[in-house]
Formats: C-alpha cells, sequence, structure tokens
C-alpha cells in the first residue's frame, strides 16, 4: 500500500508541476505556448468533418432519423404586424371568423413565445459532439460514434481533470491573493497589487475553461471613472472582460462558492455586492456609484444592466439604474460561439457548481468582445431613452436580436399594468382602423 500511495503522489505532483510550467505560469505571464491554439485548430477540424458526416448520414433514408432543430423554432409564425392585420381584417364589418386571427396568435405565444424561450440554452443547427445535444446523430455511422466516444474519454479523463486543477488554482489564487492584498492600507501600492492579483487570477481561470477570447477594437476599451456596460449570458462574463483590464464589479450577493469569491475580493477592490431585495441598499449602491465615478483616478465600474443571465441570442431590456448615475457610458457587446460549448447560464436549472460542471465538460469558450465608442447622455434624454440606446447598440453589434422585455420575467409574471397597456394599444388600433365605428354602424342599421 505505501508504493502505492508514493506512486500516487509522484504521479499528482508531476501532474501539477506541469500544470504550473506549462499552463500556470505562461497564463500568469500574459504569454502562450501555441498548446490552445494547437488545441483549437484540432478541434475545429473534428467538428468540420462531424458535420460532413451529419450531412451525409442525413440524406441517406434512415427510419428514426431526427432532423436538426430549425434555426426559426419549433412553429411557423405570421410575421405580419397586428395593426396591419387588423386594417385587412376591417376593411368591412366584424365576421365571426375574424376571431380565428386572435385565437392564432395566442396558440403561438404559448407554444414559442419570443420571452421564455430566451432563458433557455440556444439550439444548435448543426450536432457538435457533445453527449447532452438531444439529437442522436452520433448514430449515423461506425466512425461518427468512434468520434464521439473518444471525444467523451477526452473531455471527461483528461480535460476535466486540467481545468478542474486550474480552476482550483485560480480560484485558491484569486481568495488568498485578495484577502492578502486586502490586509494593506488603501495606497496606490494596494491598487497596482489589486489589478495584478484580478488579471492574473482571471487568465488563469480563462485557461480553465480553454477560452479563446477576440478583443476588438481595444482603443475604446473603458477608462477610469467611467461605466462599463455590457449584455449578460454567464457569471464568467466578468471574468473574460477581466482577462483584458480590470473592472469595479457591482452585482448581487451570491451564495456557496460565489459568494466565498465575492467576500475575499471586495477586501481588496472598491466592488460593490447588493442584496436585490433590500430596498436601502439600492440607494447606498447609487450613492456609492456616484462617488465611485465622480473619482477618475478609480477603476471602471462594470454593470449588467439587464440584471439576470439571458441566452446567447438577444439582449432584454436595460435597467435604467445604471444609466440615472452620470458619467461616461462604454457599451461592450459579448457573443460566444455556441458550437464549442453552451456559456449560458440558467439559474433556475442549475446551481454554480452545476454550471460550471457543464462548462468543463464542453470543448471549449469561444467568444468575441467589441469595445465600442464612449456614449454620453444627450441633452433633453432621459435615462430610459439612454438605456435603450445603449442597448440597441450592443444588439446592432453583437448579432443579437434587441427585446423590449424586462429580464425579470425569468422568474416573475408579468404586471398586471403591461397587460393593460397592451389592451389600450389593441383599442386604438381598433379606432384608428375605424372598426369601433363600423361596429356601431352595423348596430344602429339592424
Amino acid at each position: 500500500m505505501e508504493d502505492v500511495g508514493s506512486a500516487v503522489a509522484w504521479v499528482g505532483a508531476v501532474w501539477l508541476a506541469l500544470v504550473l510550467a506549462l499552463i500556470v505560469l505562461p497564463s500568469a505571464l500574459g504569454v502562450s505556448l501555441g498548446i490552445s491554439e494547437a488545441y483549437m485548430w484540432v478541434l475545429v477540424k473534428t467538428l468540420e468533418w462531424a458535420t460532413i458526416r451529419i450531412e451525409k448520414g442525413v440524406k441517406k433514408p434512415q427510419p428514426q432519423m431526427l432532423k436538426s432543430p430549425a434555426a426559426n423554432g419549433i412553429i411557423e409564425r405570421d410575421e405580419t404586424p397586428m395593426e396591419k392585420e387588423i386594417a385587412r381584417l376591417h376593411r368591412v364589418d366584424f365576421e365571426f371568423s375574424d376571431i380565428f386571427y386572435f385565437c392564432r396568435k395566442g396558440f403561438e405565444a404559448i407554444v414559442e413565445d419570443e420571452v421564455t424561450q430566451r432563458f433557455s440554452s440556444e439550439e444548435l443547427v448543426s450536432w457538435n459532439l457533445l453527449t447532452r445535444t438531444n439529437v442522436n446523430f452520433h448514430y449515423i455511422s461506425l466512425r461518427l460514434t468512434v468520434v464521439w466516444v473518444i471525444g467523451v474519454i477526452v473531455r471527461y479523463c483528461f480535460l476535466l481533470p486540467l481545468r478542474f486543477t486550474l480552476a482550483a488554482i485560480g480560484i485558491t489564487s484569486m481568495i488568498v491573493g485578495t484577502t492578502m492584498v486586502g490586509q494593506l492600507p488603501n495606497s496606490s501600492v494596494k491598487n497596482y497589487l489589486s489589478e495584478v492579483v484580478h488579471l492574473t487570477c482571471s487568465r488563469i481561470l480563462v485557461r480553465a475553461l480553454s477560452g479563446t477570447i477576440h478583443y476588438h477594437n481595444k482603443e475604446n476599451k473603458p477608462q477610469k471613472g467611467g461605466i462599463c456596460v455590457a449584455n449578460h449570458t454567464s457569471p464568467i462574463d466578468a471574468i473574460i472582460l477581466t482577462n483584458d483590464g480590470c473592472y469595479a464589479m457591482v452585482g448581487q450577493v451570491h451564495g456557496g462558492l460565489m459568494g466565498v469569491i465575492q467576500r475575499a475580493t471586495v477586501k481588496a477592490c472598491p466592488h460593490v455586492w447588493f442584496e436585490r431585495s433590500e430596498i436601502k441598499d439600492r440607494h447606498l449602491v447609487t450613492k456609492r456609484l456616484r462617488e465611485h465615478v465622480a473619482d477618475k483616478s478609480k477603476l471602471p465600474i462594470l454593470i449588467f444592466p439587464e440584471g439576470t443571465c439571458i441566452n446567447n441570442t438577444s439582449v432584454m431590456m436595460f435597467k435604467k439604474g445604471s444609466f440615472e448615475i452620470g458619467g461616461t457610458i462604454y457599451p461592450v457587446a459579448i457573443k460566444y460561439d455556441p458550437q464549442f460549448g453552451d456559456a449560458f447560464w440558467n439559474s433556475s436549472k442549475y446551481n454554480i457548481v452545476s454550471y460550471l460542471l457543464r462548462l468543463m465538460t464542453s470543448w471549449a469558450i469561444v467568444c468575441n468582445v467589441w469595445y465600442m465608442p464612449p456614449m454620453v447622455r444627450k441633452e433633453g434624454e432621459d435615462a430610459v431613452q439612454f438605456a435603450n440606446r445603449v442597448k440597441s447598440a450592443i444588439a446592432r453589434q453583437g448579432g443579437l436580436t434587441e427585446l423590449p422585455w424586462d429580464g425579470g420575467l425569468k422568474r416573475a409574471k408579468v404586471k398586471d399594468t403591461f397587460r393593460e397597456e397592451q389592451q389600450k394599444n389593441y383599442s386604438k388600433m381598433l379606432v384608428r382602423n375605424g372598426s369601433i365605428g363600423n361596429l356601431s354602424t352595423g348596430t344602429e342599421s339592424d
């Protein structure tokens, strides 16, 4: 037994030494040995080959073959605007058959509305050889099955232990480093060391996800004293951005592992963590943010105005609070490539540990980050209009769908006031198209 124990210890020491020498140290120094690039090249070639095999297999008649999910959803919608359709329906007097239009619209909303589908993972047009895909593509051919099995072995027997080791090193370094720096008195030295710790640990954590990030337009990077605003897909959004620069973050207090990290990092950097349910805390947050923005020597604030994670297809309503603070807004658009792994966190379905496990058993995390020109609030523009203007710019840059809905619908029901507003809009359409007048005339003539 002693020989077995010493052998395990020796293997563990060699493993740790290789990880530190080949990955952790280059990551900390911001250099690459080309290992990630080689891995991504092999991965891209493998997925391209698998896609070709799938396309060939689908062309062959197979009894129980499931087609890839349609990119446009599970139903075919009529995209005619409601106002135009109402105008067509009411060119003549009301007919009983007119109600079927509204019945169809109701069924479409129930089967597949444009809101709730943003709170679940986006569907892939082509399979990426991950076991959690709901389409049985790996039964198309023997060679594809063999590649899929090899992929499972590589991801769970090699990549998962490697990524877990890197994540443990990165998280431990973050907690220990920020705690130690937090003991120092406030000074420029403390700020510098805090930035070094955050930047170094973020680079290690990105390697733990096999992250490949492409940063565009770096001349527009957020500056000190400003507010960085980005769309929100995942908790790793903050790591993705911190990999290229440091920020003072604003967000909700979490429990568990995330809470431990939050409590440690706030000691070294003026992050702002708040309880969503406490109204008094919100006023305190606003006050602290205004004070932060007023000091041009402090790190830019990082805010995700959607308030919750939205899947990688859309940008939902930006809360106006972030745009009432003042200062310069630096918009950032983040778009993940779902072919290599699903970065979206469905927090109502997975806790943070389960979510990270899913990330670590994916092929890689690949994304594009666009730094956009700074924006300021125009004269006569209120906070809501400013928020919508910034949201539209981010959606256009990232190729995302812009939706007016509140991301809070992920956990709450639609407010009665919103339903009443839609009813008022519908009645205005009827009046504008003369439908009510036609109905009144018809009633009098009868």
